[in-house]
């Protein structure tokens, strides 16, 4: 029989035998137990972060698979700046980072977001930044792109 994938999207850390995992792993004999515990394992550095985890299951053998996708730019901002949601309104801003909080971020991303080089991919986070109403050294993203591309600010 061919393998068999359920995904969902789980809190980093936090998966249990209810779902999505468990009623959709259970009828395949699988250990629902050791599957979740390897999800947790997995995604135990993504802490209060909705990520999306896909279980590759071989139902003949019992083999099973766990593979751990990247959380959304969005929500790696979301926990940086320790914000529910984003803005709600264009005029609203609902925090500030500096740089280095956008780099780590850029750099936690490099696996899935394009770019060459740091500076794209910080630019990336950036506007990803404009559009949730999040400042990044008490400036506007724009701004801070401007200075990038100009070389005036060196990342």
């Amino acid at each position: 029989m061919a393998e068999v994938m359920i995904s969902g999207l789980i809190e980093g850390g936090a998966a249990t035998g209810g779902p999505p995992f468990g009623p959709a792993l259970g009828p395949l004999g699988v250990p629902v137990n050791n599957i979740i515990a390897e999800i947790n394992n997995k995604t135990k550095a993504f802490a209060g972060i909705k990520i999306p985890v896909k279980v590759f299951v071989n139902p003949d053998t019992k083999e099973f698979r766990v593979e751990v996708g990247a959380p959304p730019t969005s929500a790696l901002i979301l926990k940086e700046l320790g914000a529910a949601s984003g803005a709600k309104t264009k005029d609203e801003v609902i925090g500030n980072l500096s740089i280095e909080q956008i780099k780590k971020i850029a750099k936690s991303k490099e696996a899935t977001i394009y770019g060459k080089d740091m500076a794209d991919r910080v630019k990336q986070v950036l506007g990803t930044c404009k559009s949730m109403g999040v400042k990044c050294e008490n400036e506007d993203p724009r701004v801070i792109i401007k200075k990038i591309n100009a070389k005036e600010l060196k990342v």
